[in-house]
């Protein structure tokens, strides 16, 4: 999977899972103060993730992850890594 994809993929999945408003994604957004990410979204990020991209995310690897981007280059490392 290219990274193109899957940052469209991550970005579709959060505006039909988590509501978020297309006009508010972008790599910068801060996931908690500009998305508005909470615990509980959070938590269905995890569940959502796991069941896209078939690997589960881990809280203690999410602490440093900040922003979309950070997000973004997350997902894509350990995508990277299971396709080892």
């Amino acid at each position: 999977m290219q990274k193109d994809e899957i940052i469209r993929k991550i970005n579709q999945l959060l505006i039909d899972e988590i509501e978020i408003d297309e006009t508010q994604i972008h790599p910068a957004a801060d996931l908690k103060k500009d998305l508005g990410i909470d615990s509980l979204d959070f938590v269905d990020l995890f569940v959502i993730i796991e069941n896209n991209f078939g690997f589960k995310m881990k809280a203690e690897e999410m602490a440093n992850v900040r922003s979309l981007e950070d997000f973004y280059n997350y997902i894509i490392s350990r995508i990277n890594l299971n396709e080892r």
